[in-house]
């Protein structure tokens, strides 16, 4: 076996391991600040550690890579992070250096390959970042020394935003790793702190192990002993088909075979935004192999080593579904890199356990080295590296699990991921501690992006289920989903749901099957109508208020932004089964039409329900003189509306009310009795249902809606 020469040192003796976790059920308060103390200096020290890899001033000012801030800002960002968070909590009531606070504050998510920010910063001396975090130091630790500590330390609790900085610093511990990692070798230089695995030596053979048919229930819940993201509380379940999956993480030399058969060329490897990818990057094999004429070597964090092929490859994700497409090709089956459940059920039909004694049987929490190791050295039942060594690409972009909330001092930590582009990554790396080595973390990055990850694949004809990730921000469809499925304002009822039932009580001892809400926009009357109706059809001229109900009915929660001030936003979800409406479903259908010229099917309803309808349509007298046509003889009609008209969305000439008529005032209600009368009879007097539209959190639209119902007769 090869050894790599370079300074070595023994688990036992690794001199960097950081406490594993932090329990948030403490004894008694002053057990909890002596354990959050030695935790907080720990990540605070490593931090300090880690830049010592850093040999001159131009590694700490020049990017390792075009898409990311150079590695001052890193340093600095950490310690700001503690400032900001707890000046939002009230823990502190005075900055340190507003200045730094605020060039530090933001700007951490890559950016796009394809979308290079040239823009320069004056950005401070080092000097005057190591002063800046020393006080940072002191401050942290006079909070947890004096501030009045109440337990448990959860959710709501201010002491929750100096735990969430030390997990904050822990992932920047490893991602700065990876930046050192990216930066010029002759910039960077080797530390005792940070020893790498001695063990290289040729690729072991893969080999597959079925992984049985099983339930996966993932979520946190929000009174967890243990710190976690946002994204992982809540709640999210499935059962999951059996499959294979790799007994072993790829390895440099399974890939290898990949690289040599030409697979970096071969566009049939490649989905679109991956081939992108390699153009721009002119990629021929992974970005940490070098090539020097028939050797290979690897670039660690900081140095260059032969290339030891029994270690994990570690790739982005296009590069990783690129070789499951080869692998695919060669053995003639449906590989894939597993999805995040898939990945669950690898990890239950593994035998791991962490002690609490012994060092970790897995390359994880710096227990062991400053690197990979080979693939087959840490064995988990039948897998190996079911957890640990570096993170594995999932096929699933993050989402948020049922009951998904954001916290209020980090509102922006998951939801800038809801976007499609963003895979989970799970089982941690050899420098994963704290919250990111759980195994329930969810942390996601952009499928370009580089981390200390690899992947391991799956054999499995069983498609990719899609998640609802995306938070719907269309202005009009975001205010509708809030009217219908959001809260109540100002102790005004919903409105959909009590126009609903007005109708339902109009139609009384009449017959319930088929009923039609007519403009029903994201659907809320059309459930509730469904309460009483064997079938009910919701059309609206809008297809996207017509795509939320549609996702409603079959069961997907729908999350959507509303807007709090400016840019500012929050975020809600909407799901039947919260409402009570689950059993509904089956009885709806949504279309989208036009009501003033509504299709041929469309008739035979026992009620129609036009609510706030007859001020936007462009032709409303038209609709009026048809509408008995859709109705069953005694069937119901009610309608809602506050007589708002607009020439942006009905004529001025087609106006059915709100002006003078020889001389007189002519009412809305006046021309629906002109244009009802000949087929209806009015039941009652008009009423008026008020409802509230919230535009922001500071501004509402209050208004009247005049209902006014009618029985056909003729």
């Amino acid at each position: 076996m090869n050894r790599v020469e370079t300074t070595v040192l023994t688990a036992a003796q690794s001199p960097f391991a950081l406490a594993r976790r932090l329990s948030l059920n403490a004894a008694s308060p002053q057990a909890f600040r002596e354990a959050l103390r030695a935790y907080f200096i720990e990540t605070f020290d490593a931090t300090e550690s880690l830049f010592r890899t850093l040999a001159c001033n131009e590694a700490w000012y020049q990017r390792p890579i075009t898409l990311r801030h150079p590695l001052i800002f890193y340093y600095g960002h950490v310690a700001t992070f503690f400032v900001n968070k707890l000046t939002l909590t009230r823990l502190i009531s005075r900055r340190i250096d507003p200045h730094l606070e605020s060039i530090f504050a933001v700007g951490v998510d890559e950016m796009s390959w394809d979308d290079l920010d040239d823009a320069h910063y004056d950005w401070p001396s080092v000097q005057k970042v190591q002063a800046y975090r020393d006080q940072v130091r002191t401050m942290v630790l006079d909070l947890i020394d004096h501030a009045p500590l109440n337990l448990p330390v959860n959710w709501d609790n201010p002491w929750w935003a100096i735990v969430m900085g030390v997990e904050h610093e822990r992932i920047h511990i490893e991602t700065s790793s990876v930046l050192i990692r990216q930066q010029k070798l002759e910039w960077v230089q080797s530390q005792p702190d940070w020893p790498i695995c001695p063990d290289s030596g040729p690729a072991p053979q893969n080999s597959l192990v079925d992984v049985p048919p099983g339930h996966v229930k993932l979520g946190m819940p929000f009174d967890s002993e243990r710190y976690g993201w946002d994204n992982e509380y809540g709640h999210h379940e499935a059962d999951v088909p059996g499959f294979e999956a790799s007994r072993l993480l790829v390895s440099n030399g399974e890939f290898h075979a990949f690289v040599k058969a030409g697979g970096y060329a071969n566009d049939a490897f490649w989905d679109d935004e991956g081939r992108r990818w390699r153009d721009f990057a002119r990629a021929e094999h992974p970005t940490f192999w070098l090539r020097r004429g028939a050797s290979w070597f690897l670039r660690l964090m900081t140095q260059e080593v032969p290339m030891p092929w029994n270690w994990p490859v570690e790739v982005n994700c296009l590069e990783a579904r690129a070789f499951c497409r080869w692998k695919s090709q060669e053995c003639g089956q449906s590989v894939r890199l597993p999805t995040e459940d898939e990945w669950q059920r690898i990890l239950a039909t593994s035998d791991w356990q962490l002690s609490e004694t012994k060092p970790a049987n897995a390359n994880l929490y710096l227990e062991h080295w400053a690197s990979s190791c080979p693939v087959d050295r840490f064995e988990h039942g039948p897998f190996c590296d079911a957890v640990g060594n570096v993170w594995q690409w999932t096929e699933t972009p993050t989402y948020p699990f049922e009951g998904f909330e954001t916290h209020p001092i980090y509102d922006d930590f998951t939801t800038p991921t809801f976007d499609d582009r963003h895979n989970l990554i799970k089982g941690g790396s050899w420098v994963a501690t704290g919250n990111e080595a759980e195994p329930q973390s969810r942390y996601a990055f952009r499928r370009h992006f580089f981390q200390h990850a690899g992947f391991r694949y799956v054999l499995t004809d069983t498609p990719v289920a899609s998640q609802t990730s995306r938070y719907e921000a269309d202005e009009l469809v975001t205010q509708y989903m809030e009217f219908h499925y959001g809260a109540e304002y100002w102790d005004v009822p919903n409105f959909p749901k009590a126009l609903a039932r007005l109708a339902i009580e109009a139609v009384g001892h009449g017959a319930h099957h088929r009923a039609m809400d007519l403009g029903c926009a994201v659907g809320r009357g059309v459930f509730e109508l469904a309460r009483h109706f064997d079938e009910v059809v919701g059309v609206d001229f809008s297809a996207r208020f017509i795509d939320q109900g549609v996702a409603l009915a079959r069961g997907d929660t729908v999350r959507y932004t509303v807007a709090e001030e400016g840019e500012l936003v929050q975020y809600k979800a909407a799901k039947l089964a919260d409402l009570g409406l689950s059993d509904t479903a089956a009885r709806v259908q949504f279309w989208q039409g036009d009501a003033c010229n509504l299709r041929p099917q469309f008739t035979g309803y026992d009620l129609i329900l036009a609510a706030n309808l007859i001020d936007r349509l462009y032709d409303p007298a038209r609709f009026l003189q048809m509408v008995h046509e859709r109705l069953n003889m005694g069937g119901t009609l009610v309608i809602a509306s506050p007589y708002t008209w607009l020439t942006e969305h009905t004529p001025r000439e087609k106006w059915l009310g709100g002006f003078k008529k020889d001389g007189e005032s002519w009412r809305t209600l006046d021309a629906l009795q002109a244009l009802l009368g000949t087929h209806f009879q009015r039941v009652g007097e008009p009423r008026e249902l008020p409802f509230v539209i919230r535009e922001t959190r500071h501004k509402f639209q209050h208004t009247l809606s005049e209902v006014t119902v009618w029985k056909r007769t003729h």
